[in-house]
């Protein structure tokens, strides 16, 4: 990885990332050195500009930010680090320098859990029950997912708000191990509402039936 130290005096903006929120948490700079020990470290390593000396964050407070990877932009010359942090980033005590709460949105899990999945598909370990899955078929994952559709439906009706979670729960798990079998994610789902989601996408939808028909 090129990184120009030079272009701007000797240090470039590092941009601080939670690895596992997708957040951002801070911005400070880094020289070569900061760099370096940034890398043998895996403690994210700054250059103070008012001290005029390293820094690794959390050396004072405990609350380092762990190292997870470093990226460069197209002009090399500025930096993406991404780390998991011990607590607040902030020497304010906030989760961020910008006053935010560092939390996770839920449905980032979604496509994590789908990585997951396909892992599962890929490798196949014995004792899974995503493996055992797999093994019998896309016919059963769809029997799977229409009979966890059921309950969820039965829950909604009779029962109550937290077993409608728990049966919706295991109904999405189930859709994402018969679309990992069809070779898909849910990203293409969701992609198919983002496109829903526009105001001219029925129009666009009848146009385009009309247009097949045609054929």
């Amino acid at each position: 990885m090129k990184i120009d130290f030079e272009k701007s005096g000797g240090l470039v903006p590092a941009i601080i990332q939670d690895a596992k929120t997708k957040n951002v948490l801070m911005l400070g700079y880094m020289n070569q050195e900061a760099y370096d020990k940034t890398i043998a470290t895996k403690k994210v390593t700054f250059w103070s500009r008012s001290r005029n000396c390293l820094w690794t964050k959390g050396e004072t407070s405990g609350n380092f930010l762990h190292l997870v990877d470093i990226m460069v932009d197209c002009d090399n010359d500025t930096l993406l680090v991404k780390a998991n942090p011990d607590g607040p980033t902030c020497h304010t005590g906030t989760d961020t320098c910008w006053g935010e709460e560092n939390k996770a949105n839920p449905l980032l899990f979604l496509t994590e859990l789908q990585d997951f999945i396909n892992t599962r598909h890929e490798e196949m370990p014995e004792g899974s029950y995503t493996t055992k899955l797999f093994k019998d078929g896309v016919k059963r994952i769809a029997q799977k997912v229409g009979e966890e559709s059921l309950e969820a439906v039965i829950e909604a009706c009779t029962g109550t708000n937290e077993q409608l979670t728990y049966e919706v729960a295991d109904m999405i798990y189930h859709l994402i191990v018969l679309l990992a079998s069809k070779h898909m994610r849910i990203e293409d789902i969701a992609d198919e509402l983002h496109k829903r989601h526009d105001p001219e996408w029925d129009k666009k939808r009848r146009v385009a039936k009309a247009k097949g028909e045609m054929k």
